[in-house]
């Protein structure tokens, strides 16, 4: 698996998810520019520490080329902005990644949305689905100036099943982009490029290793507040598919589906940071969905 000599664009590259995908791609030898809104000099309304230039960095030390760029993709300008400096850099992309959310601190979760805030939830549809609609009307002419090119839609779950007490703004936000990834799989077969949607299973990002009150070293002892815990996959899983997919001739196949982490896992045999291949999916339908007691259950199996 390679993708040297390949650009590749991730938006939301922060942390989570992002970092991830963007030092996955890294690895496997691509120019990454890692885009977001929180630099060592500039913090974002989610206050948070990590910044674009570590992932940058660590994008690096993978063996791949990072590029910082600060890109506020609720701003046109700022999208223009990084539109035209890949241009003035490369002329093209290869490989986007529309990570972009920034909604997790904003989310009302467990609060009926007639008793929710309205700007919150307005706010949360904008970071969720405006950066979305604003990225690929600027930078889809990049994807296509070359034939072959991969749209990928990061999105939370891979069915549109009830998600739970999430709140109408979570539910619209993560089913819209499913339905962004559908509907960039019928426009770009069309033009010679592959659109689709990806999900990760149960995250070990930044924010869900605080809220375990574990780090990544011990993340395991997490199962104290939540035994499910044991099926936690770190952000470079999900990295690691969609890289996979990066460097696939034939991921034209996929057009349109949404796909997780999992299902990429059985098909192209990667294995998380600790060798082993987490399948949340199995594991949501055999022990959580048959509402079996997840203590009882021999996670290695799953694992």
């Amino acid at each position: 698996m390679t993708l040297h000599g390949k650009v590749a664009v991730v938006t939301g590259a922060t942390r989570g998810c992002g970092r991830g995908i963007a030092v996955e791609l890294g690895a496997a030898g691509a120019t990454v520019y890692v885009t977001g809104r929180t630099t060592r000099s500039s913090a974002s309304p989610m206050r948070r520490t990590e910044t674009i230039e570590e992932t940058a960095e660590l994008v690096d030390a993978a063996g791949g080329t990072g590029i910082p760029v600060r890109c506020d993709f609720t701003s046109v300008s700022d999208v223009d902005a990084l539109r035209d400096r890949i241009a003035a850099d490369h002329g093209h992309v290869d490989v986007l990644v529309d990570d972009v959310w920034g909604g997790d601190p904003f989310v009302e979760f467990g609060t009926p949305w007639w008793e929710s805030d309205l700007d919150r939830g307005i706010g949360v549809v904008r970071n969720g689905l405006d950066t979305h609609l604003i990225t690929l009307h600027r930078l889809l002419p990049l994807v296509l100036a070359r034939p072959g090119g991969l749209v990928v839609e990061v999105t939370d779950g891979d069915v549109e099943d009830y998600p739970g007490p999430v709140g109408i703004p979570y539910y619209l936000v993560k089913s819209g982009v499913r339905a962004i990834g559908r509907w960039l799989g019928e426009e770009l077969a069309a033009v010679g490029a592959t659109g689709l949607s990806v999900t990760p299973g149960f995250l070990r990002s930044e924010m869900m290793l605080e809220h375990f009150e574990v780090t990544e070293a011990n993340w395991r002892e997490g199962v104290e507040k939540d035994p499910n815990y044991i099926m936690a996959e770190s952000p470079r899983y999900i990295g690691r598919a969609i890289a996979a997919l990066a460097a696939d001739p034939a991921v034209s196949r996929f057009a349109g589906r949404t796909l997780a982490s999992w299902t990429l896992m059985r098909e192209y045999g990667f294995t998380d940071l600790d060798g082993t291949r987490p399948d949340w999916g199995r594991w949501h339908d055999e022990v959580i969905k048959a509402g079996i007691d997840p203590t009882t259950v021999d996670a290695s199996t799953y694992r």
